[in-house]
């Protein structure tokens, strides 16, 4: 029996980070992964669909380069290709929170956890995950065993949702799983869902000419985006050929030789059938709970996630929570900082417990959107007397030069006091620039200050800065 100040339940972004900050902090650290380092993020997430994105890119201007009065004839793609470099991308990745691991002197035990006992973690050996295809446990990992530890964190994760009667098959039926290795591409493709997950493989395959159908439940695609950016969203969306039906459901499915006959039903009772080659599920995901333990624990479980305070304690001594498994946001950034700050907190460092109202959401979509803080509605909500502020790229110099002039900045300020409420972008690299409000409200920063910053010309941020001032009637550009 092995013996470890803080054991770590999972290797995503939340367990490998918080591990590594253990490590750093001098505690014997040790993490159990049961499928691969790095999670879902690294693996089949994040990282992999934006290296298809990029292709996607790369290929929707290189079809308009004779806009640029760049001419290479008429372009075309490698399907195969697109999906291997995208793989190549998550295999290089994964191997590097191998060495990370590795070079904090981070053991990894390669195997099933569960909490028997209060400070013990029992491991088993891995079972095939339910979705995620498994890859080979790293070399030199521990096994099977029982090891104590006298902090254990969970951090084990999320998987993608499966509605009823919508249950994928891995055929016609995909995940995100399936989606991002295809065999090819279909001609037809319905998304269910309008998340971020959805509308980035939405923009992927009608990039390549794949005839989308986005179906959303609710009346707003985006639905956690501001009103009047995922109304913008949706306009460009729709521009570029992706039927989008929000506020419908799909009420039933038939499952054909090579394609799906679905039962579309809008909100006002009407249906509709649409035949396509594939279905992809979108519905968002749900926390990895199951045959843990926690039970037995007596962990307390609200809404299908771990309860937590502000740094990741449970109500069970020695036992935290981090990441998707201690509820949303749920995002690989949410839960690196998280795991840090609970690491921090067991070491007694006294962190700042996580403000989840300061977390940045991002969806690389074409046009991309970001935001941070509240939307309009929200503040509004919330009693805020506010100013809003709106550039369109149309009116910056360099969303101009780079042929993307299609975009808006949103900010939303505090009227009594100039505090930023909120900030919400659409358009070329809106999730590069969304850090920049994430600073300004980390630091209180109030819009005297933001005015008063000089933002460099020509760049795609002074649409940023244009934004504040138009919020105090300064704006320059329009």
């Amino acid at each position: 029996m092995s013996a470890y100040d803080v054991l770590i339940i999972g290797g995503g972004p939340g367990g490998y980070v918080a591990a590594i900050r253990a490590a750093q902090l001098g505690l014997k650290t040790a993490v159990v992964e049961r499928e691969h380092l790095g999670g879902i993020c690294l693996n089949w997430g994040c990282i992999p669909t934006k290296a298809l994105l990029r292709s996607a890119d790369v290929y929707r201007l290189a079809k308009d380069g004779a806009r640029y009065g760049v001419t290479t004839g008429e372009p075309g793609f490698d399907a195969a290709r697109i999906v291997a470099r995208s793989r190549e991308a998550a295999g290089r990745l994964n191997a590097g929170v191998g060495f990370l691991l590795k070079k904090n002197k981070i053991d990894v035990i390669w195997g099933e956890a569960t909490l028997p006992a209060k400070g013990e973690v029992k491991v088993g050996a891995p079972t095939k995950p339910p979705v995620a295809p498994q890859l080979p446990a790293p070399k030199n990992t521990l096994g099977e065993g029982v090891y104590q530890a006298k902090h254990i964190i969970v951090a084990t994760g999320a998987r993608p949702r499966a509605l009823p009667g919508l249950e994928p098959d891995g055929r016609l039926v995909w995940t995100y799983f399936e989606a991002l290795k295809p065999e090819r591409f279909p001609k037809s493709l319905l998304v269910v869902g309008a998340g971020a997950i959805g509308v980035e493989f939405a923009s992927f395959f009608r990039t390549f000419g794949v005839e989308v159908t986005l179906v959303e439940a609710l009346p707003q695609i985006l639905a956690a985006e501001d009103a009047e950016i995922a109304a913008f969203a949706r306009k460009s969306f729709e521009k570029q050929g992706i039927v989008i039906k929000t506020a419908t459901t799909v009420s039933s499915l038939e499952k054909k030789a090579d394609s799906v006959v679905v039962t579309l039903k809008a909100a006002d009772g009407a249906g509709e059938a649409l035949e396509v080659e594939r279905v992809l599920s979108a519905a968002g995901v749900v926390a990895n709970i199951e045959k843990l333990g926690l039970e037995t624990l007596g962990v307390v479980i609200e809404k299908g996630v771990i309860k937590t305070d502000g740094v990741g304690r449970t109500n069970i001594e020695g036992v935290y929570a981090i990441g998707d498994v201690a509820g949303g946001p749920m995002l690989a950034h949410k839960a690196e900082h998280e795991g840090v700050v609970c690491v921090e907190a067991i070491a007694g460092l006294n962190p700042h417990p996580l403000d989840k109202s300061l977390m940045p959401g991002c969806t690389y979509c074409h046009p991309q959107v970001a935001s941070v803080g509240l939307t309009e509605e929200k503040a509004k909500a919330a009693g805020y007397d506010i100013r809003i502020g709106r550039f369109p790229y149309l009116g910056n110099g360099k969303a101009i030069a780079l042929g993307e002039p299609e975009g808006l900045v949103k900010t939303i300020f505090d009227r009594k006091t100039g505090r930023l409420l909120g900030a919400h972008l659409v358009g070329a690299e809106a999730t590069e620039l969304i850090q920049g409000f994430v600073i300004a409200m980390n630091l209180e920063t109030t819009e005297e200050e933001l005015i008063h910053t000089v933002f460099p010309h020509p760049t795609l941020s002074e649409t940023m800065h244009e934004s504040v001032l138009d919020a105090f009637g300064r704006v320059i550009h329009v």
